[in-house]
């Protein structure tokens, strides 16, 4: 161990020393079973570095006098959000994306830990607000639901191609499917299927309609929660965002205050354009693509259906759309939606009113 990192590590036993009572900000680097954390007082200067088990980790942060605590935005930092909060300190998250920046030499977790406190000690920082249990229970029902459809779709297009290995060829489309596999595994049926591949089908089949129940029973679920949840009910009445939408929407933003204004809540979910500009020279790109990759998709596809049918209505709304299509094609007049739709929901969520049509 070198002599510096020596002179600052502090017994766990001398948690209440003057050391320790000086720590204003507290990064920790998260993972699995160790974790590192770096303590530094209101000048900046270095006053902890420590390394913790699992275990131990939460009877440290209990007996540590009341600070901030800062971790990167990544898989646990929800749950270690919520824990450290009970224990009365603040707790703030980044992504990872600002804290690379600040890695000084190597890239070892005592570094890590260490730029985690150097960009959190920046006054421009962007933090991630820490979900609660609610909204994780939103975002869990979200993801088994776009999980299982991921299988079911890997699963039919399996069995197609194994299926024109024997010279059958399917129609497109998961109900063809799901209507001829009954009559492919029948064992009265003589097609030139061998017993064992007519059972392997009938197994895969009996899968599939294993999978549908559980998307139509996840899909019910959303269903409760977006006629239940007032976040969800508020913001359908926008065109283009319905029940999924909604429930995304409402697990992604614990407070709409911590948007300065729409644009920054589109830049957020990556609906915004990226930059190469230098001298002056302004050079816009496509979508930036950062954030949220589930919810940009979900509005992406609700303006898509909003588009689709501007051609038949003359509001203002529509009016606008059919104009942008025109000028610069349907994919982008969709994205175009989208952000629209983004701005708009972050201002009814902020100001807490309903949708008002132009």
């Amino acid at each position: 161990m070198r002599q510096n990192d020596r002179n600052y590590i502090v017994s766990f036993n001398k948690i209440n020393g003057e050391s320790n009572m000086n720590i204003t900000t507290l990064g920790i680097d998260l993972a699995k079973n160790i974790f590192q954390v770096h303590g530094a007082d209101e000048h900046g200067k270095t006053v902890l570095k420590k390394t913790l088990s699992r275990n131990k980790l939460s009877e440290f942060i209990m007996n540590l006098p009341k600070c901030t605590l800062v971790m990167e935005a990544c898989g646990g930092a929800n749950h270690w959000a919520r824990t450290f909060k009970e224990h009365g300190h603040e707790v703030k998250l980044i992504s990872p994306q600002f804290v690379k920046p600040f890695v000084k030499g190597h890239k070892n977790d005592r570094n890590d830990a260490e730029a985690i406190v150097e960009a959190a000690s920046r006054p421009n920082m962007r933090y991630v607000s820490p979900k609660s249990l609610g909204q994780q229970d939103m975002q869990s029902l979200l993801r088994l639901r776009e999980g299982c459809i991921e299988i079911r779709t890997k699963m039919s297009n399996q069995l197609r191609g194994l299926l024109s290995e024997y010279g059958l060829v399917m129609p497109k489309g998961l109900s063809h499917l799901k209507k001829a596999l009954p009559g492919l595994f029948d064992r009265m049926q003589n097609n030139q299927l061998t017993v064992m591949f007519k059972e392997m089908l009938e197994m895969q089949y009996n899968l599939l309609l294993s999978l549908e129940e559980q998307i139509m029973q996840y899909g019910l679920r959303i269903k409760n929660i977006a006629t239940e949840n007032t976040v969800c009910k508020q913001i359908q009445g926008v065109e283009g965002v319905g029940p999924i939408t909604a429930v995304a929407v409402a697990a992604a933003i614990s407070n709409p205050k911590d948007f300065k204004n729409g644009r920054h809540f589109s830049a957020f979910i990556g609906l915004v354009p990226r930059q190469h500009s230098s001298g002056g020279r302004e050079r816009l790109l496509g979508i930036s693509k950062h954030g949220d990759s589930y919810l940009r998709q979900l509005l992406i596809h609700g303006a898509r259906s909003v588009v689709l049918y501007a051609s038949k209505k003359a509001d203002a709304r529509s009016e606008w759309i059919n104009r942008l299509k025109v000028r610069a094609g349907v994919n982008r007049t969709c994205v175009a939606v989208a952000n629209k739709n983004a701005r708009i929901i972050l201002a009814m969520l902020k100001n807490n009113e309903a949708y008002k049509p132009a």
